[in-house]
């Protein structure tokens, strides 16, 4: 496993004693934090390929090896189309796409990649058989065609959604009934976490998974507010649950790559004056105000990322 620590805000740097752990297990680290400064939120593609190419030419040289990355702020998400598409270059077999998130990450948005629509990127790599969204709780899935959802993936079979609870979606197209959900009177029921029950879901969940290779991706704010500081809401998953299912989906499937982001962050913009004020717009619209202290967002957060980088290395080797 090859361990990069991307470094596009002061999240990492917050947690020393995590990265002194990162760099005794070999991780090598890019430095881009005026690259995340204009990407940050969301950004135009042209700046995310000049980001990847960089992020590409300053790695060591890795073959086929996995690539595990921890990437601070969920501002970022979008930087998850890059690290997914360069893991699909390096292996040649398709995958399943396995993101735990509070939010779906599913919206339409034209001229480039938000961190909230990544996902459709994603859903049209051909090498990408599957993707499985987990653990949403976030008022996204309330009226999601109004927010700019693009449902259609979920009838064509090609995304499945699983809250860890929530009720159900009122839509007014007709999307049929998918692995996921069941469309009814207007509305699409979930099949939650909840109703399915934790255990009884670990089970469902690897049933789904029809490929050898996946990708994991990990946005913490799926993770309950004592297991993670982030800056957007959280959702109702503990960590305990969250390292069962990544050690259920590694022991029986290949994990080809897999990130880690949702560490606190104070936003920083670059860009345009009106670039700068839309994307401060969206955040204090969208972002809840932070209310924990340095040191407790700090402890909390390096101690989840210490234990998804061991349990994440177990099976990347």
């Amino acid at each position: 496993m090859q361990l990069l620590l991307l470094h596009l805000d002061d999240a990492l740097e917050l947690q020393p004693d995590f990265v002194r752990a990162c760099k005794f297990a070999g991780a090598y680290q890019y430095f881009g934090k005026n690259a995340g400064q204009q990407v940050r939120l969301w950004s135009k593609q042209s700046a995310l390929d000049d980001l990847s190419r960089e992020i590409v030419k300053n790695r060591p040289a890795t073959g086929k090896t996995p690539q595990l990355c921890f990437m601070g702020s969920g501002d970022f998400h979008h930087i998850t189309a890059l690290l997914l598409d360069d893991a699909l270059e390096r292996q040649s077999s398709a995958a399943t796409l396995i993101h735990f998130d509070n939010h779906p990450d599913w919206v339409k948005f034209d001229g480039g990649l938000h961190c909230g629509s990544w996902v459709n990127s994603a859903l049209a790599n051909p090498s990408i058989q599957k993707v499985i969204t987990i653990g949403v709780c976030s008022h996204d899935l309330r009226s999601p065609e109004r927010k700019g959802a693009n449902l259609h993936w979920l009838g064509d079979g090609k995304l499945e959604l699983y809250p860890y609870e929530h009720p159900p979606s009122r839509v007014l197209a007709d999307y049929g009934n998918g692995a996921s959900y069941r469309q009814e009177r207007g509305a699409l029921h979930w099949k939650s976490i909840a109703e399915i029950g934790e255990e009884n879901f670990i089970d469902h969940m690897l049933s789904r998974i029809r490929t050898e290779a996946v990708y994991v991706t990990i946005d913490k704010d799926v993770l309950a507010a004592d297991d993670a500081v982030t800056n957007w809401d959280q959702g109702r998953m503990r960590l305990p649950y969250l390292l069962s299912l990544i050690s259920e989906i590694g022991s029986r499937h290949r994990i080809i790559g897999a990130d880690v982001i949702g560490d606190y962050s104070t936003p920083s913009y670059a860009g345009s004056l009106r670039t700068q004020f839309m994307k401060r717009a969206e955040i204090f619209i969208d972002q809840p105000r932070m209310r924990q202290g340095a040191e407790t967002m700090r402890n909390i957060n390096s101690a989840a990322n210490h234990a998804l980088l061991e349990v994440l290395a177990e099976y990347m080797e």
